[in-house]
């Protein structure tokens, strides 16, 4: 009998795979696997954040911590993830106001926001700062530990001022701070490039008044931005990298030649087949400290291991969901910032796929999953998702 229609299992499975990564998942679910996606990147890696990678492998083995159930005390999410949930509520009083007939400036909105975040964390607002009423995002206790709050986002809050590009807070910070908690702008539909690009990066001068911090923020949403649309991950790191040059940029404003260098650098080894081990994605990439280097990890670690490349370097190509685990333990397992870059990492792929990439076992062991679902579900009904 003849075998010329016949297929073989790696086939099917490139197959499988490839239909699973072309399937268009709703807005709703975008929403909800950005956010969700996110809080599962950053709390593995919050779990190891700064260890060294030798401390890592002799704590969990020679390929390091690849799944929650290695966690004996359970796992927390991080500052990462209460200020991502802050910047969702933010665009929530703004488009409340909007939808009320009533125009809003979004960056006060997400100003004020913040300070209700720097108060969960043991810092005096400043007495200078307006009032505002709490909401419902405050009624939460998980969000009222200190966990690993970055110093500039803290002391930017304290000085009670609000930060622009003209009169920048720390102005020379351009700690991952920003950039990780800046997916959320990329989930508002209906609006442009530019105008997502604005939002990020000028929220990020609340804190952060170095270019990089302000550059990369707005790269990461507009990564985000282009996945909302349809586009492929290599095509939306592609797009997101193009709008810097696309005017975008403030009046006098260049593009940062680090930033650039990252990212050039990202896009070209996440094409080139077999991961890095983590002591030369460190020196490729940096540690994921500054706002560059977290930006240029979490898009390493979703190309490298998207299907296609992993089939082309022999290792097993796998379903969305096995995607997300390789991706995010390849964002975690490195001597730096893990939970920034595998946060950043879980929202890009949450936002790709949907909900469908996402372990149920890890959600399973997610801290407090219904705020996170609160948030997604607002921020999916005032948007008309």
């Amino acid at each position: 009998m003849s075998n010329e229609h016949s297929t073989s299992p790696t086939a099917d499975a490139t197959a499988d795979a490839t239909a699973d990564a072309t399937a268009s998942p709703s807005h709703v679910s975008r929403i909800h696997g950005c956010l969700l996606g996110g809080a599962l990147g950053d709390s593995l890696g919050y779990a190891v954040e700064s260890d060294h990678i030798s401390t890592i492998r002799a704590k969990f083995g020679p390929e390091g911590l690849q799944d929650f159930s290695a966690l004996d005390g359970g796992s927390h999410f991080s500052a990462d993830t209460q200020l991502t949930l802050y910047t969702v509520d933010g665009l929530l009083e703004a488009l409340e106001w909007a939808n009320s007939g009533v125009g809003a400036d979004t960056n006060a909105c997400l100003w004020l926001a913040y300070l209700r975040w720097l108060g969960t964390q043991g810092v005096a607002v400043p007495e200078t700062a307006p009032f505002q009423p709490p909401r419902w995002i405050d009624s939460h206790d998980v969000l009222r530990h200190r966990r690993a709050a970055g110093n500039s986002c803290l002391s930017g809050l304290a000085t009670g001022e609000m930060g622009t590009f003209y009169r920048p807070v720390n102005p020379e910070s351009k700690g991952c701070g920003t950039v990780m908690r800046s997916a959320p702008f990329g989930l508002i539909p209906y609006i442009a490039a530019g105008a997502v690009y604005k939002l990020s990066a000028d929220a990020a001068s609340l804190t952060h008044g170095h270019p990089a911090a302000r550059q990369s923020a707005g790269v990461f949403s507009l990564v985000i931005h282009a996945l909302t649309a349809g586009q492929g991950l290599r095509e939306a790191a592609d797009f997101a990298l193009g709008q810097l040059g696309a005017g975008h940029l403030r009046k006098d404003e260049v593009p940062d030649s680090d930033l650039i260098a990252r990212l050039e650098t990202a896009l070209r080894l996440g094409g080139a087949g077999e991961p890095l081990d983590p002591e030369e994605l460190v020196r490729e990439l940096g540690a994921g400290r500054m706002a560059e280097e977290a930006l240029a990890v979490a898009l390493y670690a979703v190309l490298v291991t998207e299907p296609g490349a992993t089939a082309a370097a022999g290792l097993p190509a796998g379903r969305p969901e096995a995607h997300f685990r390789a991706a995010i333990t390849l964002a975690v397992n490195h001597s730096g910032h893990s939970g920034s870059t595998a946060s950043m990492a879980g929202n890009i792929l949450g936002t790709f796929y949907g909900e469908d990439c996402l372990p149920a076992g890890w959600l399973d062991a997610l801290e407090a999953p219904e705020v996170i679902r609160g948030m997604a579900s607002r921020l999916a009904a005032i948007t008309g998702a």
